[in-house]
């Protein structure tokens, strides 16, 4: 399955601070993504090479950020100080993963500021809360308006993650090998432990 994004979670105070700090550190700008009212949240987006970007996101002072999972998972990262909440892949038939979990997917939806609207099918978010090494999964049904449609100069090139290889396996459909950009590294908790990058600029990492 290809990766599809990075998401790094902060609390709204901070969403300006971090984003500056991770585009300057990358030597790009990220792009205002807007609110997603479903989920309480709202973002920034930087796109990068091959079609996969980074998300900074953060949890609003909204009653849908409290029931929504993903608004959850982002206040609850966001509470423990902040950083990389989750890895995303992107799937062609979400059926199939509703199907093999049991339950049905979820409904996202935002308007960029530039008025175009960006609609997905997205499921697994309950799951990373309880183990953050697991990745959700996403399949775009606005395709002509992907996030990193106009791809970038930065490369993501690694995700070193903490966790059990055979968890992380058998939470993948059987014989769909990982992205090329897991690196399993020790840490303290399971989880991305950081993100590397190749930059103009040369390598970056991303703790």
């Amino acid at each position: 399955m290809p990766l599809d994004h990075v998401s790094y979670a902060c609390s709204p105070g901070e969403l300006a601070e971090v984003v500056q700090r991770i585009g300057s550190e990358l030597g790009a700008a990220f792009v205002d993504g807007g609110i997603h009212p479903a989920f309480g949240t709202r973002n920034f987006i930087l796109p990068l090479a091959h079609g996969v970007y980074v998300e900074v996101v953060a949890a609003l002072d909204h009653p849908a950020a409290d029931k929504a999972p993903f608004g959850r998972a982002v206040r609850h990262r966001a509470d423990e100080g902040g950083g990389w909440l989750a890895w995303v892949v992107a799937v062609d038939e979400i059926g199939v993963v509703e199907q093999r979990l049991g339950r049905e997917s979820v409904r996202g939806q935002r308007i960029r500021p530039d008025g175009q609207e960006l609609q997905w099918r997205q499921i697994g978010v309950l799951d990373l809360i309880d183990d953050p090494q697991l990745p959700y999964f996403i399949e775009w049904q606005s395709t002509d308006c992907h996030p990193a449609r106009d791809g970038g100069t930065v490369e993501l090139t690694s995700i070193e993650l903490n966790g059990d290889p055979e968890t992380l396996q058998g939470w993948m459909a059987q014989g769909d090998g990982l992205p090329p950009q897991i690196t399993w590294v020790a840490g303290d908790e399971p989880g991305i432990v950081s993100c590397g990058f190749l930059t103009p600029r040369g390598f970056v990492r991303v703790d």
